[in-house]
Parts: structure tokens; sequence; C-alpha cells
């Protein structure tokens, strides 16, 4: 038996405004409500049969000091106005005795929901490559999904 699969999940953000960037980022922390969890980063795999709690329930969960797993995608700035976005796109199997996807994106100059597109694209691609599917990169995300 293996501890270090998680067995439950929750999906969380952040947002945080500081002169200083570690600051700014303990702020984001403490909005997604996880400043008080060491977190530990890992790649993107979601275990099959990994329930996904919401947000509230999830949090409710944790303790202060808990070692957290977790997927992130961070950006940061100094300069004012700067447009940015970072996003997690989310890929389940329909058959959940097999594992998932999660993928990560931030850029520049992007809106959040182009972020956010993308960033289910990429975890929805990676999720169809693994299960065997062809697909065109440049198709629709529709087909993708569908798949």
């Amino acid at each position: 038996m293996n501890s270090h699969i998680p067995e439950k999940m929750l999906l969380t953000k952040g947002f945080g405004v500081h002169k200083e960037r570690l600051a700014s980022f303990e702020v984001a922390l403490r909005d997604a409500g996880i400043a008080s969890c060491n977190l530990v980063y890992v790649s993107s795999i979601i275990p099959p049969n990994c329930t996904l709690l919401p947000r509230e329930r999830g949090l409710r969960l944790l303790r202060h000091g808990q070692v957290v797993f977790c997927v992130m995608s961070r950006i940061d700035t100094n300069e004012p106005n700067r447009l940015m976005a970072a996003a997690i796109g989310m890929a389940l199997p329909q058959d959940r005795n097999l594992y998932g996807y999660l993928s990560e994106h931030k850029s520049y100059g992007e809106t959040q929901k182009k972020a956010r597109d993308y960033a289910e694209d990429l975890a929805a691609s990676m999720l169809a490559s693994t299960l065997g599917a062809r697909f065109d990169v440049e198709d629709a995300w529709d087909t993708r999904r569908d798949i």
C-alpha cells in the first residue's frame, strides 16, 4: 500500500498584490486557502479513482503544517497593468480506473479565458494521446473533448 497516492483533490485559486513578489505570493496562497500548508509540487497525473472535492470541503480537510501535493500554475510581474494569466486544465477519463491529467499554463499578454482554454486543451490532448486516440493538434477542442 502506497500512502503517497492521493485519494482526494480540490481545485483552488488565489490572487495577491504586494510590492514584494514573495509577499504577494503569500497573499495569493492565503486567498487560495492553502497558506498554512507545506506545498510540494508534483507533475500532473490525477490518480485513478481520485475524488474531486468541492473547494470548501477540501480546504476543511487540510491541517496547519500539513504536507500537501500540488500542481500549480504561478505567474507574477512588477509591471503595473501587465496582462497575465495562469491556468490549470484538467482531463479525466470516463473510466475512472485510469489516470487523468492536469496541465499548467502561464502567459503574458493573454486573457484568462484564452489561458484557461489552452490549459484545458493541453490536458485533453495529453489524455487523448495516453488513450491511443489519434488527433490533429490544430483540431478544435470539441473534437478532443469528445474523445
